[in-house]
């Protein structure tokens, strides 16, 4: 049976550190996205173009009529100017009319 050592005291440190900015709470989720339309987001660094038409063809199969908006409406969220591309970016998707968003992002 192994020694028991309950007197001992250890000091630990969380590796999770602080949080670097406060958290939002969630957007509200539509029941369904027959009918909605979805924005692909990406910041065209690992094979968006391969996976977005997976998803689509899926989502189709699943969902029936969805409409989409391809990344191309919205251009890079890494590198160059994804600062102007972030600001504008709720904007432009409300005048799109999109109900929901695919972010792709690649390491």
């Amino acid at each position: 049976m192994p020694e028991s050592h309950s007197s001992e005291l250890y000091h630990v440190l969380s590796p999770e550190g602080p949080l670097g900015v406060t958290p939002l709470p969630a957007a509200p989720r539509p029941d369904t996205l027959t009918g909605k339309k979805i924005a692909f987001v990406w910041d065209y660094a690992f094979r968006g173009d391969e996976m977005f038409p997976v998803i689509e063809d899926g989502l189709r199969e699943t969902f029936g009529a969805v409409d989409f908006v391809g990344p191309d409406a919205f251009g890079t969220i890494f590198g160059g100017d994804e600062e102007a591309v972030l600001d504008a970016l709720p904007e432009k998707l409300k005048d799109l009319g999109v109900d929901a968003v695919v972010c792709g992002v690649g390491c």
